[in-house]
């Protein structure tokens, strides 16, 4: 009798490390950082390995915090969550996440050191959020960090390596605050119940809520203002709608965010808004192009 695994148990071991990877956030960031990588001109190869190694972090990250929540999960009963329902064995994910973080870690230095090294701040920061950071006041600090440093892993992919405009980090750093906020918004109840009390949690669901979109907002005026100071002679009008356009419908979603925070609606719905958000702020990151840097 053969013991070689049938395909469909292959399949459903992909799927389950697929759901415990958190493919949303996971793809969000990695499409991010192509578009990013678009906007700059990044040549072909530099950017498939610059996204490579961007995606094998962030599925680190993802599957590295299943695996350390896993029996908080099964205490609150998350159906959400293959490792919690039995669907697939931690030591499975444990091992694919090593093999991600390697890559993740590794592959950027192929760039050069400055992308290596950035990558590895973002990464290492990631990890940090899930090893304990998620559950104290400076919780926020890693998604900061994270998407504060993430123009530069970008910027500093190409050849030769220019540092990213001051202003890009600061949008990045401003977003990783709305993402954390509104990330843990659902899950408050169930956080307190297995003692996790991070920075929202102490704020409490509306003002967390407020601030989540708030900084939003904050960040969407931000890249505006820092495309039109940084290169104004490079955006014409049609880029100087798109700019303009993108900034309205950001801050237009953050104001439908807080209405919903102050109507007492804290489900997934207001994480997904700041995701499609997400891609919106790229874009709008994307028509100043070369104001990215700070050549």
């Amino acid at each position: 009798m053969s013991t070689r695994a049938s395909p469909g148990s292959a399949l459903r071991v992909v799927a389950a490390v697929l759901r415990s990877s958190h493919p949303g956030p996971t793809l969000t960031v990695t499409v991010l950082t192509v578009v990013l990588g678009l906007a700059i001109g990044l040549p072909a190869d530099r950017l498939a390995v610059v996204a490579v190694g961007v995606l094998a972090g962030q599925l680190a990250i993802g599957l590295s915090n299943d695996v350390i929540d896993a029996e908080r999960d099964r205490r609150v009963g998350r159906r959400d969550k293959p490792i919690a329902q039995g669907v697939i064995a931690a030591r499975t994910i444990l091992i694919v996440a090593v093999a991600c973080a390697l890559i993740g870690f590794g592959l950027p230095f192929a760039l050069g050191p400055g992308t290596g090294i950035a990558h590895a701040v973002l990464l290492a920061s990631g990890l940090a959020y899930n090893a304990g950071l998620k559950g104290t006041a400076a919780s926020v600090v890693p998604f900061v960090v994270s998407f504060g440093i993430l123009p530069a892993v970008v910027t500093l992919a190409d050849a030769p390596p220019a540092p990213p405009a001051l202003w890009a980090l600061g949008v990045g750093a401003v977003f990783g605050v709305a993402i954390h906020f509104t990330n843990v918004l659902p899950d408050l109840a169930d956080d307190a119940r297995t003692g996790i009390v991070g920075l929202p949690h102490r704020l409490g669901r509306l003002r967390a809520g407020l601030v989540a979109f708030g900084a939003l907002a904050s960040a969407a005026v931000l890249a505006l203002v820092g495309q039109l100071t940084s290169s104004p002679a490079d955006i014409d009008g049609p880029h100087l709608a798109l700019a303009f356009g993108g900034a309205a419908v950001v801050v237009a979603v953050a104001g439908i965010g807080a209405a919903a925070v102050l109507q007492g609606r804290s489900s997934r719905l207001l994480f997904r808004l700041i995701m499609a958000s997400a891609l919106l702020l790229v874009a709008q990151l994307a028509v100043g192009g070369a104001a990215l840097t700070a050549r």
